[in-house]
């Protein structure tokens, strides 16, 4: 796998690992003939189902459940919603949630605001009535038309709803039910075609959900539907005009945020705890509030100004609340509400690396961690793996610094890292967790720690640094950092991890991302344009034809 780099591999041989996947004479700038994987059955995210839900009926109509942890895998949830399986406790929520939203829009109240019929006598059945609405809003749910045999079976459900309860638009509730808990609502189920040529891709209306998903983080709106109906999705034309379309909408900057909240793991947040006694400034308002700083910096600064991407790594330009403004010790005249600010020079901030939200969430509930920092560093922004510990570390130098005379975290990791087993993890992970010293365990400002001056110098191989923000220049510097970006944004896209086969593929994804000036909406428009997006795998003998091909 091209995503996952060792950290005990050095970094000169991990560029040129990196850059092998040319195949010789190909254009770096053409894209090569793709490789694809299986079609995928993809659980909604909590983010997915709720805008979905939003978009169908209303942003107005409350979903009240929770869907259970959501599964990480290669370093995104976008990526284990195609891997992990349903427990009966997510079951009795998407029944909660269903109930709850079938409860909203067929009250007496509301209902003829989504019924274009009625039934003559409200305690009868009306066979029409109740498979115009099957048709309606199955097919939103569903994401394509549904077949004639699906349309029986819901149709029949509210039959047997509204003579259980003698009451039509009860039945009806009884089918909408139905419908919101069927697995082909909470999971994206792709279908295949195989085009005259034999090559297998994604059928239309699979395009559509993956298209949409990827570009809004919602379902497919009727235009897109339309155009999955009409074969205009099977055309390269087709595609580019509702990419275009798409990333011009006011969703495509939910797309963005769902991306980055995603890659920057802000589900952590669910657990975070901080020591109130220590860091009193911390609540849920708190919490809440980092990451959409953290949020509105990025759109801000990739869509508003159509910015380059790793200069969310040295930008000053961020947005507050009053309650953040005590954590970072900065004046907030507004007492509620968001102020587009700028760090002083001298509050040593610079890139988001230095928000609350990555500081805060990436430490423990009492002290900092070079650490977790370091190896959030590692991970996050420069897909390099980092294994856990072993089991029998001593961590006692770390966990209990009260009078050790090591007194700060320099000196103890030094100490610690003696230890043969620790030394190559923590070289790896501890300079870039260094530079963040400055900033204690919520994220705050510090010179100091128990009394000695802090040195957050080091170097990010063999980018020098001596300050936090001079580390956001090294980081931004760094050539695995837009890389890093471009193969979590296909594995978004995809939903799966890419494989050998594709680092050709991958090469070209990064040489149009550095032609585009590493503008996020060009490398998003590359992947959904591109003819990988919506590649299913070949046979295998195929697939070793291409590894032949690349020796």
């Amino acid at each position: 796998m091209i995503t996952k780099r060792l950290f005990i591999i050095p970094f000169v041989l991990l560029s040129v690992i990196s850059g092998c996947g040319d195949y010789g004479s190909r254009d770096a700038l053409s894209e090569p003939e793709p490789v694809g994987g299986p079609p995928l059955l993809r659980r909604l995210t909590d983010s997915q189902y709720h805008a979905t839900v939003a978009d169908i009926f209303g942003s107005d109509v409350p979903v009240v459940a929770r869907f259970g942890r959501a599964l990480r895998s290669d370093g995104l949830i976008s990526v284990g919603t195609g891997e992990a399986g349903i427990s009966p406790f997510s079951l009795e929520q998407y029944d909660s949630a269903a109930r709850g939203v079938a409860d909203y829009i067929l009250a007496a109240e509301r209902r003829d605001k989504y019924l274009s019929c009625a039934p003559e006598n409200v305690s009868e059945f009306d066979e029409n009535c109740a498979t115009d609405f099957v048709k309606k809003y199955g097919e939103k749910l569903f994401r394509r038309p549904l077949s004639d045999a699906q349309i029986a079976r819901y149709v029949d459900a509210v039959k047997q709803g509204s003579a259980h309860l003698g009451d039509f638009y009860a039945g009806l509730k009884y089918g909408l039910v139905g419908l919101m808990t069927a697995p082909e609502f909470t999971f994206r189920i792709e279908r295949v075609d195989q085009d005259s040529n034999g090559v297998r891709q994604l059928d239309a209306y699979s395009k559509a959900t993956r298209l949409s998903y990827f570009l809004t983080n919602s379902t497919p709106d009727q235009e897109l539907l339309r155009a999955a109906k009409d074969g205009e999705l099977d055309t390269p034309s087709g595609v580019e005009v509702q990419v275009r379309r798409l990333q011009s909408s006011d969703k495509f900057e939910l797309a963005v945020r769902a991306f980055f909240t995603d890659m920057l793991e802000f589900d952590l947040f669910d657990d975070l705890a901080k020591d109130s006694e220590i860091y009193p400034a911390f609540n849920s308002k708190v919490a809440a509030d980092a990451q959409e700083q953290t949020l509105r910096t990025i759109t801000y600064q990739l869509l508003e100004r159509h910015g380059d991407y790793r200069d969310l790594f040295t930008t000053r330009e961020t947005f507050l609340t009053r309650a953040l403004g005590v954590v970072y010790r900065l004046p907030v005249p507004s007492r509620s509400g968001w102020e587009k600010t700028e760090f002083p020079i001298e509050s040593g901030r610079a890139g988001i690396q230095t928000h609350v939200s990555f500081l805060g969430l990436h430490s423990h509930p009492g002290r900092s961690s070079p650490t977790l920092r370091g190896a959030a560093i590692r991970e996050v922004f420069l897909c390099q793996e980092v294994p856990d510990p072993p089991p029998d570390v001593d961590f006692s130098a770390i966990d209990d610094p009260e009078g050790n005379p090591m007194p700060t975290a320099r000196d103890r990791l030094w100490a610690h890292n003696s230890q043969a087993a620790c030394a190559g993890c923590h070289k790896i992970m501890d300079p870039p967790g260094f530079a963040l010293e400055n900033f204690d365990g919520l994220g705050s400002w510090r010179q100091l720690e128990n009394g000695a001056e802090i040195d957050a110098s080091g170097s990010l191989d063999g980018l020098d640094f001596s300050k936090p923000s001079e580390f956001g220049v090294a980081l931004s510097q760094h050539s695995e950092t837009p890389r890093c970006l471009a193969e979590k944004m296909y594995r978004f896209a995809v939903g799966r991890d890419t494989v050998w086969y594709e680092r050709s593929y991958m090469d070209y994804l990064i040489a149009k991302f550095e032609e585009h000036n590493y503008r996020v909406p060009e490398l998003m428009r590359t992947i959904a344009l591109s003819k990988n997006f919506f590649a299913i795998a070949a046979h295998q003998e195929h697939i070793a034809e291409l590894a032949d091909r690349s020796e």
